[in-house]
């Protein structure tokens, strides 16, 4: 006789598993709309960032383009300036060496009335006089001093203002050779794109490194230097011309005529080599003023093109690199979350798996029992169970979603 066997499991009730049903059910529902509106909206933002990422890269080239055509106009600028100074260096250099050559002429003249004067001296007697000849020869001496004190403060003036002439030179050429790097950079970045080789990641690409000036700066700078070159170019000229003019001044006058010589030398003085003295002109080098001065021309610019990354087309390099990352930053935690939202949807869906496994057992044992109960109908000799009794199972392997589900699970 069967006696009736109760498993040790605890018994739920009907709405209790009507209950588990519908929130499987509903909760099933509500993470695939969960999962629907994250995969929205990460389709907008992947959009988006795309369009932000190709305006930003558009508007940066237009910026380096703009800062090429401002950068070569500044270059073809101190490129003039740089021709006018260094004609201007060599004409000054040539009047220099002229006014030391009127300076070197003016020697013999004044030995010539210092001997005169000297010989002169060698009178005796009533005949140590202070006569016409001796009043115009000291006439002559203190003309030629000071023609020579003249020519060579001149001289002085000349070689100072080459020395200014060089530093600003030297000033222009050291902002000519930064345009020149900047263009170089500038364009190597211009031509760069997706597909270029030798891209790679560079740490911390928005720092500003030390020593690094602004644009207004920059500009000021270059306009400094242009305007300083070209003020000495000016001063330059004029002291030429005042040069041009000493030495025209200190040339030697034609000769007296004979007549107005006669007036102030004695009859027996004709002869005199010093009635033919006249200012001649030969050159020569006076160095004694300029022995104060430094042996060479240090250079006296700074280094100063190490361009901000604050100028218009570095800002737009930055915030496009800042862009990017907020771009990356928020794909990563819209990736997170779709992640998120994928591992809750497996394990929901190992948990219905699981339920529909349980209910599809209960089925079994429900069509089980039915098909026993037919013994209180069926005699037993006629009796044939129309479900196996017996539950068999075998080694099958499980699918990889099956052994992912369990593992979620």
């Amino acid at each position: 006789m069967a006696t009736l066997s109760v498993k040790p499991s605890p018994r739920f009730r009907l709405p209790d598993w009507q209950t588990n049903s519908y929130l499987l059910s509903t909760n099933a529902e509500r993470q695939r709309d969960a999962s629907h509106q994250i995969r929205q909206e990460a389709r907008v933002l992947r959009n988006e960032t795309n369009n932000q990422t190709i305006w930003d890269e558009h508007d940066n080239r237009t910026r380096l383009a703009e800062r090429i055509d401002t950068v070569s106009r500044w270059k073809e600028m101190l490129d003039k300036c740089l021709t006018d100074l260094d004609a201007e260096i060599d004409a000054l250099a040539q009047m220099k060496e002229s006014a030391e050559q009127n300076l070197q002429a003016k020697n013999l003249p004044l030995d010539v009335a210092i001997e005169c004067l000297t010989l002169r001296e060698s009178r005796r007697d009533i005949d140590v006089v202070k006569d016409p000849v001796e009043e115009e020869l000291h006439k002559e001496v203190e003309v030629i001093e000071a023609t020579k004190k003249a020519l060579q403060q001149k001289i002085s003036q000349a070689f100072e203002k080459l020395f200014l002439l060089q530093e600003a030179r030297q000033r222009l050429n050291s902002d000519h050779r930064g345009k020149m790097e900047t263009l170089d950079i500038d364009r190597g970045c211009l031509s760069l794109n997706l597909t270029s080789p030798n891209i790679s990641l560079k740490i911390n690409p928005t720092r500003v490194p030390n020593g690094s000036t602004s644009l207004q700066q920059w500009d000021d700078l270059s306009r400094f230097n242009k305007d300083h070159g070209e003020a000495e170019m000016k001063k330059a000229i004029e002291l030429r011309e005042a040069i041009a003019l000493t030495i025209a001044e200190v040339s030697p006058p034609p000769p007296p005529p004979r007549s107005s010589m006669a007036k102030s030398w004695p009859q027996r003085a004709l002869t005199h080599p010093c009635l033919m003295v006249s200012v001649l002109w030969h050159p020569s080098l006076h160095l004694s003023d300029t022995l104060r001065w430094p042996e060479l021309i240090p250079s006296l610019c700074p280094a100063y093109f190490l361009f901000s990354d604050q100028q218009r087309a570095q800002y737009g390099l930055t915030d496009e690199v800042h862009q990017l990352e907020a771009t990356i930053a928020a794909l990563k935690q819209k990736l997170a979350q779709a992640q998120d939202a994928l591992d809750a949807l497996y394990k929901h869906l190992a948990r219905l798996q699981a339920d529909i496994a349980c209910k599809a057992n209960s089925m079994l044992l429900d069509t089980k029992c039915m098909d026993t109960r037919r013994k209180l109908t069926v005699p037993a000799e006629k009796f044939v169970p129309e479900v196996d009794t017996f539950t068999r199972t075998t080694n099958r392997t499980l699918s990889p979603l099956k052994t992912c589900q369990l593992e979620l699970a």
